[in-house]
């Protein structure tokens, strides 16, 4: 219970702070003598600062305000992309302290030398992160693809990556063990993770669908505050719905995918534009800006197939709302209206006597998510384990 209780209190200050003890105690539902014991405790272990008074709203005069410290315990994220990695370290507060990124044509790659490379750029991190007096406790990884999870272990194998051309891999096995524990998790997932999360995804519902792209197209669904991954972990595979069941053949083997249809490569191909190094969806964009007619076609016959895909997981979950991040929220201004429309003629939900579709918007987040939701998962799970970070 004390180290359940130790968890609150830091949760609560790495959502909120500052707060003083008080304010501590009213969020948390303890009284202000045990929160008192437990701030005691946290201090001592290095774990919080005093900084200035806490948020007012009481009667009285405000306490001191208690922040999580921004040196010691820190996560650590990385993500490998179709064409690019990144890492980045997070404190305690979920503030981003360093971030390294690398293009890289990863698809065909072997597994080997992506891991290689990535180890190369966590140990740059970490002695990044040492020289500003942060410790890793953790590492989380991001990768497109399908996991399974060994329920003794809790480790993740990499089961298929079909964007990346990788099948059966323990990718944990080929990464630092320096970091403290690494754990594998599926790149849609944590970019839903982090919108909810995020303070700059604070207008997310507790209940949604958020969408998000490179070459390839992941979902995540996340039902009252909690990631739905389904029997298997497999929840979430939007790009592999059929949007038209004969249509084009799709790299899992099946037809007619939504990846097919609105999948980087796809829209790209479709503007007139090919595939490569620095041709990417913000060229897309750019063509839009410009008023080209074949993007913005492009852009459209996207839309409306992402729509098609989705109207079925709106129809079957009844979110609050859909949220469009990764690499497709650079064509929000072009993509969400024939999403919209075509969700407005396939769903609906009976609100005072009339259908109101389901909501659509853009993620502030942008490509960041599945990055940010990877050092976040850690720094989370840290806060989770108290007697770690004390004794670390």
């Amino acid at each position: 219970m004390r180290q359940r209780n130790l968890s609150r209190v830091l949760h609560a200050l790495a959502a909120e702070g500052p707060l003083s003890r008080a304010e501590v105690a009213a969020r948390i539902g303890l009284t202000r003598a045990a929160v008192s014991t437990l701030v005691d405790e946290l201090s001592r272990g290095g774990l919080l600062v005093e900084r200035g008074p806490g948020r007012s709203g009481a009667v009285g005069r405000p306490g001191t305000g208690l922040l999580l410290t921004d040196r010691g315990p820190c996560g650590f994220g990385a993500e490998i992309g179709v064409d690019h990695l990144a890492v980045a370290v997070m404190d305690l507060r979920g503030r981003v302290r360093i971030r390294l990124g690398q293009e890289t044509r990863n698809q065909g790659a072997e597994p080997a030398a992506v891991l290689a490379t990535l180890t190369g750029m966590l140990r740059d991190a970490a002695r990044d992160a040492a020289g500003a007096g942060l410790r890793p406790t953790g590492l989380t990884v991001a990768v497109p693809g399908l996991l399974a999870r060994d329920a003794g272990s809790g480790r993740s194998r990499l089961l298929m990556a079909p964007n990346l051309g990788w099948r059966d891999i323990d990718l944990a096995a080929g990464l630092p063990t320096g970091l403290g524990p690494v754990t594998v998790e599926n790149e849609a997932n944590l970019g839903a993770l982090a919108e909810l999360w995020s303070a700059g995804g604070a207008g997310v519902q507790d209940s949604f669908v958020h969408v998000s792209a490179e070459i390839g197209i992941g979902a995540a669904v996340v039902v009252e505050g909690r990631l739905l991954r389904g029997a298997h972990g497999f929840a979430g595979e939007l790009g592999h719905v059929p949007v038209r069941p004969e249509g084009r053949p799709c790299s899992c083997g099946g037809r007619g995918c939504l990846e097919t249809y609105a999948g980087e490569e796809a829209v790209l191909r479709a503007a007139g534009l090919e595939p490569g190094p620095g041709v990417r969806l913000g060229a897309l964009a750019a063509r839009c800006e410009a008023g080209d007619a074949g993007a913005l076609r492009a852009v459209r016959q996207a839309g409306t197939a992402l729509g098609i895909a989705l109207s079925g997981a709106v129809n079957l979950l009844d979110p609050r709302q859909v949220v469009v991040g990764g690499a497709l929220a650079r064509l929000a201004p072009w993509l969400l209206a024939p999403v919209s429309r075509e969700l407005a003629r396939r769903t609906s939900v009976a609100a005072g006597g009339r259908s109101t579709p389901v909501p659509v918007r853009a993620s502030p987040l942008g490509p960041d998510g599945p990055l940010l939701g990877a050092a976040g998962f850690t720094v989370r799970a840290a806060l989770d384990e108290p007697s770690r970070l004390l004794r670390g």
